[in-house]
């Protein structure tokens, strides 16, 4: 991120602004490129530096006088350089700022945003409608979007002629870049608009209503069009992506459209066999057997009691299956004659062939101990 590019540009306003309309652009870009909101993001953190940079110099009407006639030039005392081009770092902003986010497209169309919606596993199970809440940049009622005062209108550039880029000479190369007068416009207002100061958009608040399908899971995007911001002076919105985020379930975890729960049940059932029932996401008892001398962790399956698969066009396309694990539970307080009864079952379970597992693992000790005797 290079801060050689227009401190307006980079504040998104007019070079006609007020204190106010500064102020305002510099606050809403701040919270948005904060470091504690794009923790790690590198790019996010040289914006941010870049934006305070600007403002510190603009809301100062003598650093914004020498700015405005002098360029940078002007306000940090040293000469050097070829104004208005700042170097490869600028070629790659402007190529390339549509797509990371940082800089505005060409087209003037409106940023796409950002929504984090937690859900709950029912949530994600049944489908819910969200309600949403957030500031965005809306069209400006005051002038339809054009930016210019009520009863005017914008005229052509006259320093890119209306083309909206300029050429500039760098050494053997001629480089186009956005026009430093109208921003890629091609076209400058003279009487901006007083609400929106010239942008053609104002901050608002904004509440939608949009439909979570069945089935989502952790990280499911979903897209909606032209909900995001209002575009520059009638330009196009930006989209909405809603990202999901499941919260944790005290009883059950997923992959993909299976449930995995992790179920206690008495040693004399898991011994004897049984059948317990536990309530699935769809609040409905899940009835399960379980076989006689059934190990702890052994898992069993209930198909289609799982989460919704969820197609692409958002409709479920069937059910995924519950899987049971098993924990067998050892007793730890036991009355004197449920011990005088395990201590009778002891006795009469030694070379019966009951604990194969237990067995095996035994010879396989005295195989490796007879081993190294030999």
């Amino acid at each position: 991120m290079t801060t050689d590019i227009d401190y307006y540009e980079l504040l998104e306003c007019e070079r006609s602004a007020d204190d106010g309309a500064l102020k305002s652009s510099y606050r809403r870009l701040a919270i948005r490129w904060h470091p504690d909101k794009n923790p790690g993001d590198a790019a996010a953190e040289a914006r941010f530096k870049a934006i305070s940079e600007a403002y510190d110099c603009l809301k100062d009407p003598q650093k914004r006088a020498a700015y405005d006639r002098f360029g940078k030039a002007g306000v940090q005392g040293g000469g050097g350089g070829s104004q208005g081009f700042g170097g490869f770092s600028d070629i790659f902003e402007d190529i390339f700022g549509q797509f990371t986010g940082r800089g505005r497209a060409p087209s003037g169309r409106g940023q796409d945003l950002r929504y984090d919606l937690e859900m709950t596993f029912e949530e994600a199970f049944a489908g819910k409608t969200a309600t949403l809440a957030m500031e965005v940049a809306a069209l400006c009622t005051t002038c339809d979007g054009r930016g210019a005062k009520p009863g005017t209108s914008a005229t052509t550039c006259t320093t890119c002629r209306g083309q909206g880029k300029v050429g500039m000479r760098q050494g053997m190369f001629m480089v186009e870049r956005a026009c430093p007068t109208c921003h890629g416009s091609g076209q400058v207002i003279p009487e901006p608009c007083d609400t929106c100061h010239g942008a053609g958009r104002v901050e608002r608040a904004k509440s939608l209503e949009v439909k979570i399908p069945a089935g989502v899971d952790d990280g499911t995007r979903i897209r909606v069009a032209g909900e995001g911001e209002a575009g520059q002076r009638g330009a196009g919105p930006g989209d909405l992506y809603i990202f999901v985020a499941l919260k944790p379930h005290a009883i059950f975890r997923r992959d993909g459209t299976t449930l995995f729960a992790q179920v206690p049940v008495s040693i004399t059932t898991a011994a004897l066999g049984g059948e317990i029932e536990m309530p699935g996401l769809d609040q409905l008892p899940a009835s399960v057997k379980v076989p006689a001398g059934t190990q702890s962790g052994k898992q069993l399956r209930v198909r289609g009691r799982g989460m919704p698969a969820l197609a692409s066009n958002g409709r479920s396309t069937g059910f995924g299956d519950l899987v049971v694990q098993i924990d067998v539970e050892t007793p730890v307080k036991l009355s004197r004659r449920q011990r005088e009864l395990l201590e009778e079952f002891q006795v009469l379970e030694e070379g019966a062939g009951n604990f194969p597992a237990q067995s095996g693992f035994f010879a396989k000790i005295k195989g490796v101990w007879s081993g190294l005797t030999d």
